[in-house]
């Protein structure tokens, strides 16, 4: 895997599933409990993805049903996520960092814990912590001023197309973690 270069940049902000740890979530299952929370809603969600699922969650009053039951699933990825090459750079990198991911706060904190990398995280801004998520800007936005950093002095470090779009709606520099997108 090749590393991006991150120097010239006052902080970095990393996706986390996918650029540092490697989440072990079974997703078609955690899409399955997740048809079954709109279900109880009166909403045949099989042929729905996941984020598709979130949407309409929203629309029919189960969102925070729904981020639980993904949320476990997550938290449970994280307690036996794998560790990257990147996440060697983290506590190395010497300037502020943070986490802006689409998986759960808690799920990144316990992931993050697991790995030892917590105490060199300066933010962390999951799906759940701020009303959208990525690709708006917000998340990104959010976990930079928690950390108290201006967007054109940082770079963010993603594996997916959802995240250079997020970087680049949020006027941040972009770097792939290896040779190009993986996903959304």
């Amino acid at each position: 895997m090749t590393l991006p270069d991150l120097s010239g940049f006052d902080a970095v902000v990393y996706d986390l599933d996918g650029t540092l740890v490697n989440l072990r979530v079974d997703w078609n299952e955690a899409a399955r409990d997740a048809a079954l929370v709109l279900r109880e809603a009166g909403v045949e969600a099989d042929s729905m993805d996941l984020w598709r699922m979130l949407d309409v969650a929203d629309e029919h009053g189960v969102r925070e049903e729904l981020e639980r039951e993904l949320a476990a699933h997550e938290r449970q990825g994280a307690w036996t996520s794998d560790r990257l090459p990147l996440a060697d750079h983290l506590p190395e990198d010497g300037v502020p960092s943070g986490v802006c991911s689409l998986n759960a706060e808690d799920a990144c904190r316990v992931a993050l814990d697991v790995h030892e990398l917590e105490p060199h995280v300066d933010a962390v801004v999951g799906r759940d912590t701020v009303a959208t998520e990525k690709p708006d800007p917000e998340p990104l936005l959010v976990t930079l001023a928690e950390m108290g950093v201006e967007p054109d002095s940082a770079v963010f470090v993603g594996d997916s197309s959802r995240d250079e779009v997020t970087a680049e709606r949020a006027g941040v520099a972009f770097r792939y973690v290896g040779d190009g997108p993986s996903g959304v």
